[in-house]
Parts: structure tokens; C-alpha cells; sequence
């Protein structure tokens, strides 16, 4: 089956973040949004099915979690990543960031340490200071425009306060995909900590062909029982408004923890439009997914040889995964106030100032290039022109 990712969706006037939200975010509704982590795709059509038959019924009462849910999961999981998962692990929540805030609440108290990578997903941030936690942060290293984790760094800022490590893998922004060998050395070293693991693993499915995403609890039974994982269909099949996600958590003291947690806060799984969608996504949306990686894969060479060739101010670090490219802006020569205020008010694109991930982020940009490929070549045409006029 063929999927027409180069339809440009009008998407104005739908109450959409990120075009109807332009005046509130970057101050002029005229600039084209790659910023905010949706697409611009339809999201495939089981999923648009499957939904649209569930809305013909008239009453919109309390969801049911259905053994075939569970097995959506479980069978996407063995399929796509091989890692098999029991379905007494699965905890179902309204998205990751609000599962990364229960993991913190359920596992750390008022004081304790919890270690986040920068530049990173802001909300990591957030998830640990909003609930009272120390944040302690381990810088990625930069070398050659290709990020690792700096191990040296991680033994020196280790105490016995520290109790929780948030990992991003696939990492937003910067798009590594994270080699069995870094997930083990990193693995090993919470194991010898006794450091729990929290691995937001949202991006798991959108992977370039070169490189392989291996969930980091299918390691070791050890780390399995180490290990908070969150997944959701949100950024694979384009329906985070949907509000569904994944907590997977193998060691059963743990589990009912954070039951406990969800519980106590009255957060918990309840979208029938969202568990409609997983299912059909989980159970039919692999086709579609596959022709979407190939077109992303297209796109990023589209905006990798722009800049190399026409924007010589500017440099790609090419991501491993992920539909975000972390855009090096710092050869242009201006301030990150300067380079900010001259994308949205003179190229008149929008996307998300690298300051927003913390150290390491500023004179970056994220770009999301899950767009029509006619609107990544308007974005970087703009940039162009704008540069030429510096």
C-alpha cells in the first residue's frame, strides 16, 4: 500500500499547538512551525478506522483493558524490538511525561538525587524539580558532532543520595540511538549504584536503517527488574492528543509501587479514543510505519545536503533516530538571543531554542522534519535567504 506523505494537511483552525498556536509561542502566526514533536502526516488509516468506527457508537463511557490490548503490545514489542514482555508488567498511563512523574514520586523522596543527560527533553527537567527531587545533571560530551555519555563525569557526581537516572533512548534532541555496549556499561553502573533506571523509550520506533534500537531492560534479567520503561504510539503513528502510554515494570514490589502512586494521585489510563488507537496501530500500523521511516529518511537527506551546500553557517548532526534534527547554529556568529529572534522574525520559521535543553543546548536549534518535504524545503529556503541578507 502506498501513503501520501507529501499531502500538505491544512492544519489551522483545528486547535492545533503547533499551527494555531504560533502567535502565543513565537510571537507572529506568518512562520512556518517544525518545532513541536508531531507530524504533518495523517496518521495511518487502520488507525483513522478503527477510530472512526468506535466514535459511531453514541456512548463515550469508561474504557475496558482488554487481554487484546495487551497483546497489541506485547506482540509489537517481540516483532519490532525483540523483547518479550509480560503482560502483568504493563501499567497503562495517560503519557510519559506524567509516567516519568510518577516513577519520580514512587521511587525517590523529597531531597533525594535523580540524574538527567543534557541537552535533553525539558520535561525531564520539570519531572524532577516540581516534586521537591535534587537535580543533578551529567552532561552528554560533544565530539565531532557526535554525543556519547561522559561515564568519567557520572562516577564523580554519584552519591548515596542519588537514587534514579532518567535516560532518553532514542535521545531527544540530539538522535542517538544507544549501542548495546553504552546501554550495558550504562546499566551496569546503576546495577553497582543501586540507581534506578527510568528509560523514556517514546522514540523506540522511529529508527534510521543503519542503526537498531534495543529496549534497555531486554538486556539482563537484572536490569529488567532495574528498569522503569515508558513507551506510547504517540510519535510513531502521530496521536499524542490521544493521551495513552506505557509504563512497563518487570519487578513486582516496583509495579505495585507505582500503582500505588497512580492511585494516590488519581492519574491513571482512560482514553477510549487512546487505547482504540494503540491497538490498531500496534496490531496494524506496521506497513505504514515502515513507508514513514522511508520517507523521513528522505527528508533528512534533503536538509543534510541543503546545509552542507547552502548553508555554510549551519551544520546537521544527523540523527540515528527520531524525527528531530539537533541543527548546529553556532557558525552564523550570533548570540542565542540574536540567533532566536532572527529565525522567527527574519527567516520566519519556528523552532525549538536549544536553550529549552539545558546546558549544552544553547546556539542549537530542534527541528522537526516530519513534515510534507514541499514545507522542509520552504523552511530551509527561508533560512537561506534570511542568511544572505546577515
Amino acid at each position: 500500500m502506498r501513503y501520501n506523505f507529501d499531502r500538505i494537511i491544512e492544519r489551522t483552525g483545528t486547535d492545533s499547538l503547533k499551527w494555531d498556536g504560533r502567535e502565543a509561542i513565537f510571537g507572529r502566526s506568518d512562520l512556518l512551525p517544525l518545532w513541536v514533536a508531531d507530524m504533518d502526516f495523517a496518521a495511518p488509516p487502520a488507525v483513522v478506522t478503527a477510530l472512526k468506527t468506535r466514535a459511531k457508537h453514541p456512548v463515550y463511557g469508561y474504557p475496558l483493558r482488554t487481554p487484546a490490548i495487551d497483546q497489541a503490545i506485547i506482540g509489537w514489542l517481540k516483532k519490532r524490538h525483540d523483547w518479550m514482555v509480560e503482560a502483568e508488567w504493563l501499567l497503562l498511563t495517560n503519557g510519559v511525561v506524567p509516567a516519568l512523574n510518577l516513577a519520580v514520586l514512587a521511587f525517590t523522596e523529597p531531597g533525594d538525587k535523580v540524574i538527567i543527560q543534557p541537552p535533553v527533553y525539558q520535561p525531564f527537567f520539570k519531572a524532577v524539580e516540581n516534586n521537591k527531587r535534587q537535580l543533578v545533571l551529567n552532561q552528554l560530551r560533544e565530539e565531532n558532532g557526535r554525543y556519547t555519555i561522559d561515564f568519567a563525569h557520572l562516577e564523580q557526581i554519584v552519591d548515596r543520595r542519588t537514587k534514579m537516572l532518567i535516560f532518553c533512548s532514542p535521545h531527544n534532541p540530539v538522535g542517538r540511538v544507544w549501542t548495546r555496549e553504552e546501554l550495558t556499561k550504562l546499566g551496569q553502573f546503576c546495577l553497582e549504584h543501586r540507581i534506578l533506571l527510568v528509560a523514556d523509550e517514546i522514540h523506540s520506533d522511529l529508527v534510521y536503517k543503519e542503526y537498531t534500537h534495543t529496549p534497555l531492560a531486554s538486556l539482563t534479567p537484572e536490569l529488567a527488574d532495574n528498569t522503569i520503561t515508558c513507551i506510547a504510539p504517540s510519535k510513531t503513528f502521530n496521536v499524542p492528543g490521544l493521551a495513552t502510554a506505557v509504563a512497563i515494570v518487570p519487578d513486582k514490589a516496583r509495579r505495585e509501587r507505582f500503582r500505588q502512586i497512580m492511585a494516590a494521585t488519581g492519574v491513571g489510563a482512560g482514553n477510549l479514543f487512546g487505547l482504540c488507537a494503540l491497538q490498531a496501530a500496534y496490531q496494524e500500523g506496521e506497513d505504514w510505519l515502515e513507508a514513514l521511516l522511508d520517507y523521513l529518511q528522505g527528508n533528512l537527506e534533503l536538509m543534510t545536503e541543503f546545509v552542507a551546500e547552502r548553508l555554510p553557517g549551519l551544520k546537521v548532526i544527523k540523527p540515528e533516530g527520531t524525527y528531530l534534527v539537533w541543527l548546529d547554529c553556532r557558525g552564523l556568529g550570533l548570540t542565542p538571543e540574536q540567533l532566536s529572534a532572527f529565525l522567527i522574525n527574519e527567516a520566519k520559521v519556528g523552532f525549538n531554542d536549544g536553550r529549552g535543553f539545558g546546558p549544552g543546548g544553547a546556539g542549537f536549534q530542534r527541528v522537526n522534519i516530519a513534515c510534507p518535504r514541499a514545507v522542509l524545503k520552504e523552511a530551509l529556503s527561508r533560512i537561506e535567504r534570511a542568511v544572505r541578507q546577515l
